[in-house]
């Protein structure tokens, strides 16, 4: 793999995992001040081979040695090779370390990491994942955003470790920290943040208007309103679509603007419906 160059401290190698969940593959950041030695490894993505290989050869082409590991979250095309820092001799940080097969450091909200002439600041944006975080990189205001903004397309949150008000409520935490630009997880840089988290929140709010229109016109179950609501959408995405109207139900149902219908034993069905 190609390592790029962003910017005065960030270079990237894009991990071989391409896919319609993680598009062109993992963006595995590489940060570290110009002959300062170390780079900082953010999200080294899946466990292959070719891409440990890639990763070791940039950090070599660098003149550098890994100094941290940083995950944005703990799924598996981002956190998998957490365990090369064993290799590497050096400490993983996470903000749930229990969700990571591995020993963890925790990296708080607003805790400062600085290794290699860089400083990250953790700024949890929960949503997508319980545990995300998104990185701020103190020398140029750039902001690692994970999975939480995408290059291309949007975010699935991935009930129920996943939230939408949480979703939500981080995306206008990450606009208040005006950004130079977003270095997404997946796809391209982003060189105008506040358009991009704009598209996001106008996304989240149509979506979730057409999800109280499938329920209003006699769809009951998460599945018949990913078929309504998601009908533009290739059908092998469906199984994740139907994770983010689970959470946009589950939001909807805490506000008390939809309910979820008991079955014959009294409990809780599968099944919604306008109040």
């Amino acid at each position: 793999m190609t390592l790029t160059r962003l910017d005065e401290v960030t270079n990237v190698v894009l991990a071989p995992n391409p896919s319609p969940l993680t598009l062109d593959g993992t963006n595995t950041y590489l940060l570290g001040a110009p002959g300062c030695g170390e780079v900082i490894v953010v999200d080294p993505g899946p466990d292959l081979l070719q891409h440990r290989q890639a990763v070791d050869a940039a950090a070599a082409g660098m003149d550098a040695t890994i100094a941290a590991v940083v995950l944005t979250h703990h799924h598996a095309d981002h956190a998998e090779a957490a365990g090369w820092a064993t290799d590497w001799g050096v400490q993983v940080w996470t903000f749930t370390p229990s969700f990571v097969q591995l020993p963890a450091a925790p990296l708080h909200d607003g805790e400062q990491l600085t290794r290699a002439g860089v400083t990250l600041e953790a700024v949890h944006t929960p949503g997508h994942a319980s545990d995300h975080l998104c990185l701020r990189v103190c020398q140029t205001d750039v902001v690692l955003s994970g999975d939480h903004v995408l290059g291309r397309g949007t975010t699935v949150v991935a009930w129920p470790d996943g939230d939408m008000a949480a979703y939500l409520a981080s995306l206008r935490r990450l606009a208040a920290c005006d950004a130079t630009a977003l270095y997404p997880g997946h796809g391209p840089v982003l060189g105008d943040p506040a358009a991009a988290i704009a598209r996001y929140l106008a996304h989240r709010e149509k979506r979730e208007a057409a999800v109280l229109a499938a329920l209003a016109a006699g769809d009951a179950t998460p599945a018949q309103v990913v078929v309504r609501v998601y009908a533009d959408v290739d059908p092998v995405l469906h199984p994740a679509a139907e994770r983010t109207v689970r959470a946009q139900l589950a939001k909807l149902c805490n506000e008390e603007r939809i309910t979820r219908a008991l079955d014959p034993g009294g409990g809780e069905s599968d099944s919604y419906r306008v109040r």
